[in-house]
């Protein structure tokens, strides 16, 4: 049923047990009319053995009977059964009849037995009435047998069977009928939900209003919860787009400046002075961009790349390896502490890569002269430390946002730890930020520490 709309679904609920229920009451209705047609026939045959039984005489040292007619017209139907009777004596012998009957049992009370027989190869229905002459000289026990072919009693269930099929089925056609229109409109507010749905402008996020059932209201504050979370990534991506956008407008407004400048010079060394701003502003501009880009793809839920085994030693080796020259040349003192054995964390590999890269660069960027990458184990932690000037506590949850720079003084984006924040969520990492040596406020330091839940 998994195919099936939500209509056709709850008739197919609602309808089925309706047909094995109109089905239970036909097979009660045929045995009824069965039971029925036993009864009203039954009573002819005690009413005809009875009519019999009273024409009962000893006659010439013998019992003997004058059957009237009526005796055996009251069993004849337009069926055309064919009736027949006997008379036996208080010992069994028959005495007058037109055919012989079987006996039957004596029942438990009352005087008439009754049973389905087959006599010659005949399906009968047998009335055995036991009686006995009341006179004031003699009292001779005696039996009536009266049975007659079942074609009318057949006929007569049938035609009680045939009106219970018709009420039944005139029962059943109103009962789909209700049970369509019901799920209609049971399923109606359902409909409303999903016409207001269709009908609602693709760009517009405002919460749903229509009344509903209480199982749909529910399902209509789910969807504005939905809508008023999509609100809120909407205005952080309108705001990050607009800092984004103030932010490159910026630098490309300076490079276009400083071009400009150059462009009036005649001077050779006035042009090399502009070209090394440009060349630096071209670089920042880059970095930026990248960084953008960075944090665009970590803040979509799409691309969401598997984890696979990650040695924190091997990571933070290549990482201290590619910047060593950079960091040397501006006079940072970079290096890594791994443990003997390999730190082996479930993560995706680039990502880390980035994370840590920017946290390099943000302590060089910031005035660090020496930077520490360090692994340790139990639990798996990544952690950079240098000897800066570090975030006051105060900044330390605001510098996670992007374009929030700590200092003003640095030459960062205020992206760096924005994207370190993006990946650490995306590993279930928690990320704490400290001061390496409290004991000196004048230059704390900065110690990033990047916990990870467990080891592959």
């Amino acid at each position: 049923m998994a195919h099936l709309s939500l209509y056709r679904r709850l008739t197919v609920l609602l309808l089925c047990p309706l047909a094995l229920v109109a089905a239970l009451i036909l097979g009660q209705s045929w045995f009824a009319s069965r039971a029925a047609a036993d009864r009203a026939f039954d009573r002819l045959l005690d009413a005809a053995s009875l009519s019999i039984a009273e024409q009962v005489r000893w006659q010439q040292s013998r019992l003997w009977m004058d059957l009237p007619p009526s005796a055996l017209e009251m069993l004849a139907t337009d069926a055309e059964e064919r009736v027949f009777y006997a008379l036996y004596d208080a010992q069994g012998h028959f005495v007058t009849g037109n055919r012989t009957l079987p006996a039957l049992p004596p029942p438990p009370s009352g005087q008439m037995s009754y049973a389905d027989v087959d006599v010659g190869g005949l399906a009968l229905r047998l009335g055995v009435r036991r009686s006995r002459l009341e006179g004031w000289d003699r009292s001779d026990r005696f039996e009536v047998r009266v049975a007659h072919s079942q074609e009318g009693r057949t006929a007569l269930a049938n035609r009680l069977f045939l009106a219970s099929l018709l009420n039944v089925a005139l029962i059943a056609l109103l009962a789909m009928v209700v049970v369509l229109l019901s799920a209609r409109f049971a399923l109606e507010p359902l409909t409303r939900l999903r016409r207001a749905i269709r009908q609602r402008d693709p760009r517009t996020l405002a919460p749903l209003s229509l009344e509903l059932p209480r199982e749909l209201d529910e399902l209509r504050q789910t969807l504005n919860e939905l809508l008023a979370r999509m609100r809120r990534v909407r205005a952080n991506q309108e705001r990050f787009i607009g800092d984004a956008s103030h932010q490159l407008r910026t630098p490309l407004a300076g490079l276009s400046a400083r071009a400009e400048l150059a462009l009036r010079q005649t001077d050779p060394a006035q042009w090399r002075s502009a070209l090394d701003s440009m060349h630096a502003a071209a670089a920042q501009t880059a970095r930026l961009a990248g960084q953008l880009l960075s944090l665009t793809r970590l803040n979509n839920p799409e691309a969401a790349p598997a984890h696979t085994p990650v040695d924190l030693c091997a990571l933070a080796q290549r990482a201290v390896r590619s910047g060593f020259a950079s960091f040397d040349r501006r006079g940072v003192d970079l290096g890594v502490e791994t443990p003997a054995q390999a730190v082996v964390v479930a993560a995706t590999a680039w990502q880390l890569e980035e994370a840590l890269a920017n946290l390099l660069e943000n302590a060089a960027l910031y005035g660090a002269r020496r930077v520490t990458v360090s692994v340790l184990a139990g639990p798996p932690r990544l952690r950079v430390e240098d000897d800066g000037p570090g975030i006051p506590e105060s900044q330390r949850l605001l510098v996670l946002r992007p374009f929030h720079r700590g200092r003003e003084g640095g030459s960062g984006t205020g992206l760096g730890l924005a994207i370190v924040d993006s990946i650490a969520r995306a590993h279930g990492c928690r990320l704490i930020l400290a001061d390496s040596d409290p004991a000196h406020p004048e230059r704390p330091g900065l110690c990033i520490t990047l916990t990870f839940p467990d080891a592959a």
